[in-house]
């Protein structure tokens, strides 16, 4: 069973200091809408998962054919070198380099989006990421440089190459003095969680956020509060080889973790974003972890019942199926598939 614990800073945060997660989306919806490959994802019923799992409800929110690219992750980067071409005039990023680490679909949106306005991109991967995905980068028009052994390796190589280069580094993570280009990021994130709102018919009562650094739950935790309060109960899920949110928020302060590496790879991060830790640690409930047999059997029955995605793209209903302590006969859940499957 999923360990959980109750976040004692809800309500309040944990980082006073830090900026916290934007909730509005008319911004990000203003600049996609001149996006050609740009589309709502679908909020899928799923009557038959949610009797196995003893549900009254599930919602799942399929982003598999986000903009093109199989994931969430396509609103984030895309969203900030859009932000950042419609700040010139005339309108281009001619001559402007993205440079990036990734453990797996960030990538993938710098240069998608990087190719799409003309810029260049140089994505950074530790020595664990699978060729076949930096081949997929490539595909996309990117540069792939090969740096360390783990995700925070190559992170601090891609910081390099961009201070030394004069390019902009593009993270999905947030740390001391560097906050503006992740908050964008986050924000873009906000398109998913505006889409979620308009296409559920009541509100959940329970809505399961998977994290790695932690911005996709902390910006969709923050527009979910916005619009529907305190009610529905928000759990974030995380690898137990990688639970930088949930240390932290038992520590009561920022910790980097240490793990093996883990089956749900985009998630296997060992350290929070502090802008998603500030956010999170106000908006979530409760913090989980599940083992890599729960995320890989989780993911074997989302496949029996069409929901084709990846252990990291299915950690939230993973965690679900491995049964979640307070969940019951009568919750509504609303889930998130983050991504498709590798080959999809």
């Amino acid at each position: 069973m999923p360990k959980s614990f109750a976040n004692p800073f809800r309500g309040t945060g944990l980082l006073s200091d830090w900026s916290l997660p934007k909730d509005d989306p008319t911004p990000v919806a203003a600049l996609l809408s001149g996006c050609p490959k740009h589309g709502v994802t679908p909020l899928r019923t799923a009557p038959d998962l949610a009797q196995v799992c003893g549900l009254a409800d599930l919602r799942i929110k399929d982003e598999s054919g986000r903009m093109g690219l199989g994931s969430f992750k396509a609103l984030g980067a895309a969203y900030v070198i859009a932000r950042d071409v419609s700040r010139v005039d005339p309108p281009s990023a001619n001559g402007r380099t993205y440079v990036a680490a990734s453990a797996g679909n960030h990538g993938l949106s710098v240069a998608a989006g990087a190719a799409t306005f003309g810029a260049r991109a140089v994505i950074y991967l530790a020595d664990t990421v699978p060729e076949a995905f930096a081949n997929r980068l490539r595909s996309k028009g990117a540069e792939v440089v090969r740096a360390g052994a783990t995700y925070e390796d190559s992170m601090k190589a891609a910081q390099r190459a961009a201070d030394n280069n004069g390019w902009t580094l593009l993270s999905d993570s947030s740390w001391e003095d560097y906050t503006d280009a992740p908050l964008a990021v986050m924000e873009g994130y906000l398109q998913l969680a505006a889409e979620a709102v308009e296409q559920m018919p009541t509100p959940p009562t329970h809505i399961l956020l998977q994290a790695g650094v932690g911005g996709m739950a902390a910006a969709l935790a923050a527009h979910f509060r916005k619009v529907w309060g305190d009610d529905p109960q928000i759990l974030v899920v995380e690898p137990d080889a990688a639970p930088a949110l949930i240390g932290s928020i038992r520590a009561g302060r920022p910790i980097t973790t240490s793990g093996p590496i883990s089956c749900m790879g985009r998630l296997d991060c060992k350290t929070p974003s502090m802008i998603a830790l500030a956010g999170l640690s106000r908006d979530a409930d409760t913090f989980v972890t599940i083992t890599e047999d729960e995320a890989r059997d989780g993911v074997a029955l989302l496949d029996r019942y069409g929901f084709a995605t990846t252990p990291s793209g299915g950690a939230g209903l993973a965690a679900l199926i491995a049964g979640l302590p307070g969940v019951g006969a009568d919750a509504r859940v609303l889930a998130i598939l983050s991504e498709g499957p590798e080959d999809g």
